[in-house]
């Protein structure tokens, strides 16, 4: 259990200043641990990020800042350039301003972490992050399908929305295409990046994997709220792919591994929603209805 004084948000000693060893997947060890720091170990699963909790909080700070401001000058600059008669409102709907201000947060969030990791604390940021490919990838492709279809059927036991702000983004055929392609491969990198990356190992470290699967998990659906409308039945789908997720990345101590599961279970909806509108050229009315079950 963790003591009062073992936080998440206590300053961490750079890793420079101790003598470590690293394994080729990346996690690092003591040399002459104690008794009571090999219990701690082995009951974290040797998570022992350089990073703290306060750099986690001013990570999300960093993002939400990023976000307001680069999500308004996305809108003022489309507004002034390409659309003089849109409503600002009405251009925060477009799918392809809204993929635009991602790829602007994603790059920012990615700066932000490489920084912080690099900059401050000296690190090799693959590395310290987890990133290593499991030695079974297509269990881990396997598994991200079979989360989906599970999930799905538990879907179709839930009250879902007939319509959410999701569905939008898929009225343009192309718009489509590359939410789709997005979906499968820069969305869930990110994510895994940061929640199973850079957020589980400091929440595992100090109260257990079990803890760092479930306060990871959380943000990670909540994230997704406006996406869906509020819908509780799908932020609690959406709950339970990091669930998924975090306790691959506990199990195999692998962001890769994690990656490819999220990026499975999401391509997997997309080409169950590609087939669903015969390649997005019939689309249904409440089409994240017909893909969640």
């Amino acid at each position: 259990m963790a003591s009062p004084d073992n936080s998440p948000f206590q300053p961490q000693a750079p890793l420079e200043n101790d003598q470590r060893t690293t394994g080729s997947a990346g996690p690092i060890y003591s040399q002459d641990p104690s008794p009571d720091s090999v219990s701690t170990m082995s009951a974290h699963r040797t998570e022992n990020p350089p990073w703290s909790g306060w750099d986690v909080l001013a990570i999300v700070g960093l993002a939400l800042i990023t976000i307001l401001v680069s999500q308004l000058a996305i809108m003022v600059g489309a507004h002034y350039l390409f659309y003089p008669r849109a409503k600002l409102a009405d251009l925060a709907q477009r799918p392809l301003l809204l993929l635009i201000s991602q790829f602007v947060i994603d790059g920012a969030v990615v700066a932000y972490l490489l920084l912080l990791v690099e900059g401050k604390y000296h690190q090799p940021f693959w590395r310290a992050i987890r990133w290593n490919w499991p030695s079974r990838i297509w269990a881990m492709l396997a598994l991200g399908a079979a989360t989906y279809l599970v999930l799905a059927m538990l879907g179709s036991l839930l009250p879902m929305p007939k319509n959410t702000p999701f569905d939008k983004l898929f009225e343009n055929r192309r718009d489509a295409y590359l939410l789709a392609i997005i979906a499968s491969t820069l969305g869930p990198l990110m994510e895994e990046l940061f929640f199973r990356g850079f957020f589980y190992p400091v929440i595992a470290k100090h109260w257990g994997a079990g803890w760092g699967i479930f306060l990871s998990a959380l943000p990670f659906a909540l994230l997704h709220m406006q996406q869906y409308g509020y819908c509780w039945a799908i932020l609690l789908i959406i709950f339970g792919v990091g669930v998924v997720c975090g306790t691959v990345r506990a199990v195999t101590g692998s962001v890769g591994a994690s990656f490819l599961v999220h990026a499975a279970y999401n391509a997997t909806q997309m080409l169950i929603a590609i087939t669903v509108t015969r390649g997005f050229t019939r689309m249904p009315k409440g089409l994240l209805h017909c893909i969640t079950g």
